[in-house]
């Protein structure tokens, strides 16, 4: 049986940007790195500013003379605190680039990256827990964003959710690849979906490609993980084998056709480009025009490492 591995760390689990944990909870620390202290801007739909390929970052000072309840501390960076905040006004101008991850993320360092995946994943869940999961009281944020409390104490945390995303082979030249209903008629991926309760990561691949394809897989290997915040998942790569000659069916309609396509294939539509360049893909010897994702994805990731 083939094997491989994934040839470089994904682009959005390169962190390192020190998230200090010990000042969360240290309020007399966070107020006197304020003054120095930089935040990042994030505008709706997880947008956020670049210089070329600077991310860009404000003077805290500007935003306000101490830190805010709403903004999230996401740690130190060569030694200055680094905050964040959601500015729905947020917009570019002359010298920046508004975009989102999928956009710009291929241009930032590792930092930035980083930065840039907890924010909008921190600042998500926020929106989205403003009243108690146990009591339905408004909550307010604590612990420097990263907590919220309610009226009656009970203190919640960053909800993530994990994914399996898993390229399913042949043992040999072949991969099978899919595409979503609603996604245009050239862009392909390989199989994902989220893990259930009381799953195991490698009993919710072999269930999520049965049900999205119809096709039992056998071998499920762990390739690596990914931060995906969109809105708060983890994703986590696998590779498994399927046997090319079982018939495919989309049961549960998220799937709107799926194809076995050759090495040779894969990697021609890999030098093409990507879904962020505006390419219209390679066509195939089953007559499909194939593009592939973007190289923040850890399915591109994959992909690149099975056609290697």
């Amino acid at each position: 049986m083939m094997t491989f591995v994934l040839a470089d760390t994904p682009l959005l689990s390169r962190a390192t940007l020190d998230r200090a944990e010990q000042l969360r909870g240290d309020v007399a620390a966070l107020h006197t790195g304020w003054p120095t202290a930089a935040v990042l801007r994030i505008a709706k739909g997880g947008r956020f500013r670049v210089d070329g390929s600077a991310l860009v970052l404000d003077p805290a000072t500007d935003l306000a003379a101490e830190p805010p309840e709403e903004a999230v501390f996401l740690g130190v960076d060569r030694g200055r605190h680094v905050w964040a905040v959601f500015d729905k006004q947020l917009d570019g101008s002359a010298a920046t680039e508004l975009g989102d991850l999928r956009m710009l993320g291929g241009r930032l360092d590792d930092t930035s990256a980083g930065m840039i995946t907890t924010a909008v994943a921190l600042l998500g869940w926020h929106n989205r827990a403003r009243f108690s999961s146990v009591d339905g009281t408004a909550t307010r944020p604590t612990g420097a964003g990263w907590s919220r409390m309610s009226a009656s104490g009970h203190e919640e945390f960053p909800r993530t959710d994990p994914a399996v995303i898993c390229l399913v082979h042949d043992g040999g030249d072949r991969v099978l690849l899919a595409r979503q209903q609603g996604w245009p008629a050239t862009m392909f991926s390989i199989l994902a979906g989220f893990v259930e309760a009381g799953e195991s990561l490698e009993t919710c691949v072999e269930r999520e490609i049965r049900e999205e394809v119809g096709l039992a897989v056998t071998d499920v290997r762990y390739l690596g993980s990914q931060p995906w915040p969109f809105p708060r998942s983890l994703m986590l790569g696998f590779a498994a084998h399927g046997n090319p000659d079982a018939a495919l069916t989309f049961a549960d309609g998220e799937i709107a056709e799926a194809h076995w396509f050759s090495r040779a294939e894969v990697r021609a539509a890999l030098q093409a480009g990507d879904w962020t360049n505006g390419g219209d893909g390679v066509e195939t010897a089953a007559g499909v025009r194939l593009l592939l994702p973007g190289s923040i994805s850890i399915a591109r990731g994959i992909v690149t490492a099975w056609a290697g």
